[in-house]
């Protein structure tokens, strides 16, 4: 029976920090569900000073939560079984790994199609995500259940305190996003319930997002001259803004408050939280876009309180957390 479900979701373009969020407090969970996208998403953990990446499986796995891959995912087979053994060689246990058998399969088809019409033009991971969702939506997919090895099926049993892992982000949505610089599947909290659980069961939507915005790959919206902007480019290295699935460098901007606050208002979070605020607090400037100008403030304490102001109307907690830890 399931007593409630919380959804982590990305309000900006992103790389917010999910998985480290989900790590944080995924301890009072009893399971761990990524409900959208396939291998062009990634999260970076840090536990106990060493480096970790998964980029489908939920990042519960490192807390020992039964990790579920939902039905509106999609998957590569060799790479997900590669993830499987890298996880089970760095001591994580895998049998709490479960995919869904109506999850849709990712062929060298679809990637060929991915790198040869789409990753240059939309800059897109290259990984087969769009064709693999088209050949979805065209009913001629390949589900988990007939090519998956059974001991990863899931029995599509939800319990107890549930955690929603959302991958990408509010303006990488399909439908809310910068299209058809977006990704192909929905990233909104309410889409969480592909799981399958009623919406009358969640109970919190936290938001993350970044103090500073960044954008993997090509939008109208990041302009390639922000490249050549130092102080922009010394929060890439500061934050190491490189993609988890690409390793590209990441595009850097000022946070765009007014975007923030649109997407806060669509998708209804009652919790916030900022990562990387150290980053800032490293190069002392305090920059954010706010009404079609760029703000400075004098501290980080002072661009705190202008954000909270803005916010604070629709979210309960704001939260300010640093580059590796959550406070």
């Amino acid at each position: 029976m399931i007593k409630h479900a919380d959804i982590v979701f990305g309000l900006s373009w992103g790389d917010e920090g999910k998985g480290k969020i989900i790590n944080a407090i995924c301890d009072k969970y009893d399971m761990v569900c990524r409900w959208n996208g396939g291998p062009n998403a990634g999260h970076t953990i840090y536990l106990n000073n060493k480096k970790y990446k998964t980029h489908i499986i939920p990042s519960g796995i490192f807390k020992n939560k039964k990790s579920i891959i939902g039905p509106n995912c999609v998957i590569n087979l060799e790479k997900f079984y590669q993830e499987i053994e890298y996880l089970k060689n760095e001591g994580f246990d895998t049998s709490l790994v479960k995919v869904s058998p109506k999850t849709h399969l990712i062929t060298k088809k679809h990637i060929s199609y991915d790198l040869k019409h789409l990753k240059n033009k939309l800059g897109t991971t290259g990984q087969g995500i769009a064709p693999a969702y088209s050949d979805k939506m065209l009913r001629i997919g390949k589900l988990a259940k007939d090519y998956l090895d059974k001991k990863y099926i899931w029995d599509e049993n939800l319990y107890g305190k549930i955690l929603c892992e959302g991958a990408q982000s509010f303006w990488l949505d399909i439908n809310y996003g910068d299209y058809p610089y977006v990704t192909s599947s929905e990233t909104l909290p309410y889409s969480s319930c592909s799981l399958g659980f009623s919406p009358t069961k969640i109970k919190n939507i936290i938001g993350i997002a970044k103090i500073y915005d960044t954008k993997s790959g090509v939008d109208p919206a990041f302009p390639k001259n922000l490249w050549n902007n130092p102080t922009l480019n010394s929060i890439i290295k500061l934050g190491e803004e490189y993609g988890s699935t690409t390793g590209r460098k990441r595009l850097v901007n000022w946070l765009n408050l007014d975007k923030l606050i649109y997407a806060i208002n669509k998708s209804g979070i009652n919790k916030i939280i900022f990562n990387k605020c150290d980053i800032l607090e490293k190069i002392k400037i305090y920059k954010i876009q706010y009404s079609g100008k760029v703000l400075e403030f004098n501290s980080i304490e002072d661009m705190k309180y202008f954000i909270n102001s803005k916010i604070k109307k629709t979210v309960k907690s704001i939260t300010y957390s640093g580059d590796r830890t959550y406070i």
